[in-house]
């Protein structure tokens, strides 16, 4: 059996539970008798050639326990594209630290990451085992039901549309909208989450509008004129990545970061619900407001969901347990095995699909008007968002 040291790392951006996958690693590596040593990379990937290497056999008992409730990337995070001329860097450092089992959470293109190293690696004659742990708060990772982080960044979505519509609701006698604007590029799952918060049919949100889907103008600003003839006012959530048919990002955003990815939070950009928000005022001479909350929903722990938690933990421990029966070249993956009551179960993807697939929402998930979701997407969300907080509301009785 393949015995030497262990190294993890965490790429990409973070997520509220990203730790507790980390803390599951580290423990069962701890206890794995062919890892000698377990060592944690310093800011991805980019830091581990540059020799940014730090213990983690050497930190507190409690310290890693705490990582299950602690938020954020605790080893940092990079968005480092390996290049051709990075591979012997790596491997040099590999052997340095007689690294012979590598381990990496996050999203696609973390997993590709692990896919060409390890396939680097074969070509040069090393030894080396490399698992995947998923995450990303976009819930857009190919070969696994959901993934770790996307719970939680849904609460808080949930939450925040929930709470933000009672306030719009309350104002609209002096801002008559309101724009709610979550991350994910491609993938319109966490403006979907949104739709949790609706109890009443007057609730938020009014309009979902995912990256699914081509945007409409026309169409957009007549529903939204529909929902204020109705209600008096209009809550309207969006995914960052919406776009026009052509594939114009409403944004009007062209950086992209070094995977080729767009960055709609890139400096000077026009974020999606600004011109939303633009085109309501200019439509309809209302007064409203637009909400950006960015890289908040990624970290919030006052909103975690505990089976989140949960499941981030058991793919790190079930990356371990892969790894030293000498499974290699997979992601951990999430399966569901029922909603109604609530059951999973651990399988594996191989590395090579998750890292060129993606998983948008199903067709079955978005209504026929392109403006909502449908039931069938409430109860696949459910489980994974939890119950919400319950909130009061005044009959309104007139005294005549």
């Amino acid at each position: 059996m393949l015995k030497g040291n262990a190294i993890i790392g965490q790429s990409g951006g973070p997520t509220t539970v990203i730790n507790a996958s980390l803390a599951g690693i580290i423990q069962n590596c701890l206890q794995a008798e062919v890892i000698e040593n377990v060592y944690g990379m310093r800011y991805g990937i980019e830091g581990f050639m540059k020799g940014d290497v730090i213990d983690l056999g050497a930190e507190d008992a409690a310290v890693i326990e705490g990582l299950r409730s602690t938020p954020s990337s605790a080893l940092g995070s990079c968005r480092h594209k390996v290049q051709d001329e990075d591979f012997p860097k790596i491997l040099d450092m590999l052997k340095k630290f007689n690294i012979r089992y590598y381990f990496l959470i996050g999203g696609n293109d973390t997993m590709d990451t692990i896919c060409r190293v390890e396939a680097y690696c074969k070509q040069q004659g090393y030894e080396l085992i490399g698992v995947g742990v998923p995450k990303t708060v976009d819930n857009d990772l190919f070969g696994t039901d959901h993934t770790p982080g996307f719970g939680s960044a849904g609460r808080y979505v949930a939450i925040s549309v929930k709470q933000a519509g009672m306030l719009a609701r309350d104002m609209k006698h002096v801002d008559q909208y309101v724009i709610f604007q979550t991350v994910g590029r491609s993938a319109g799952w966490l403006p979907a989450a949104a739709a949790m918060a609706k109890t009443a049919e007057d609730d938020a949100p009014h309009i979902i509008l995912l990256p699914e889907r081509a945007f409409d103008e026309e169409k957009f600003l007549a529903a939204v004129k529909t929902t204020y003839d109705k209600y008096g006012w209009c809550s309207v959530v969006c995914g960052e990545g919406v776009c026009y048919a052509d594939g114009r990002p409403i944004s009007a955003s062209t950086t992209a970061d070094k995977f080729s990815n767009v960055e709609f939070g890139a400096m000077g950009g026009t974020s999606a619900a600004m011109i939303l928000h633009q085109m309501i005022g200019n439509k309809f001479g209302w007064r409203g407001e637009f909400q950006v909350t960015e890289s908040l929903q990624m970290c919030a722990a006052d909103r975690a969901c505990p089976m989140d938690l949960e499941e981030a933990y058991a793919c790190g421990r079930r990356a371990v347990e892969l790894a030293v029966e000498g499974t290699s070249g997979v992601m951990v993956s999430i399966v569901r095995e029922s909603s109604q009551p609530y059951k999973w179960s651990l399988s594996t993807a191989p590395l090579s699909e998750v890292a060129i697939g993606e998983k948008p929402m199903p067709d079955e998930f978005i209504d026929d008007e392109n403006l909502f979701v449908t039931q069938a997407c409430l109860d696949y969300l459910q489980p994974l968002i939890g119950e919400l907080p319950e909130f009061v509301r005044f009959k309104g009785i007139a005294v005549e």
